[in-house]
């Protein structure tokens, strides 16, 4: 059976952020409201799709309700905050609004440890401004960009050292 593992609503603060060098990097999501910390692990895919999913989300939202962001003072704290201990390994996200608080709402879902019992998972809420995810999305996206450079020739990260294309012509050259 799925649980309400976090439910922090509002958050005080809700991030993105990387620990590693590019290549070997850990993405985190994190939030906290007062002293409860939350943070999770999830992709660099997931990063890229939450930045995007947010992104249309709040074009939506402004469209709907044209001063959503105008209101907003900027949202400055994007740093990950210490211990940096993991609850889950998020597998799925989700996004909704409550228009009445004028909060944006993330679902992250736990991946599940045994395949044989998926209903056996954490889930963990977040409520935040639309300035607050308008934030969120920014840092999530500069994290990703902040990876690998990507070769033109087979469009894979190219590691420090450099990378044998497959696209080279099998010249063995290192890109």
């Amino acid at each position: 059976m799925a649980w309400l593992a976090y439910d922090l609503n509002p958050v005080t603060h809700i991030t993105v952020g990387t620990v590693g060098p590019p290549g070997r990097r850990v993405f985190y999501l994190q939030a906290s409201q007062g002293t409860t910390l939350v943070t999770l692990k999830i992709e660099k895919e997931q990063a890229y799709h939450l930045a995007a999913a947010l992104d249309r989300l709040l074009e939506e939202l402004t469209q709907k309700y044209p001063g959503i962001l105008e209101e907003e003072s900027v949202y400055h704290d994007t740093e990950l905050q210490h211990p940096l201990e993991p609850e889950f390994v998020v597998g799925q996200m989700g996004l909704g609004y409550d228009e009445e608080q004028n909060l944006l709402i993330l679902v992250a879902y736990q991946l599940p440890s045994d395949p044989e019992a998926p209903e056996d998972i954490a889930i963990a809420r977040f409520w935040a401004t639309p300035g607050q995810m308008r934030a969120l999305s920014e840092r999530a996206k500069e994290e990703v960009a902040a990876g690998r450079p990507i070769c033109p020739l087979c469009k894979e990260p190219i590691d420090p050292e450099g990378h044998f294309c497959p696209r080279g012509n099998g010249d063995g050259q290192k890109y």
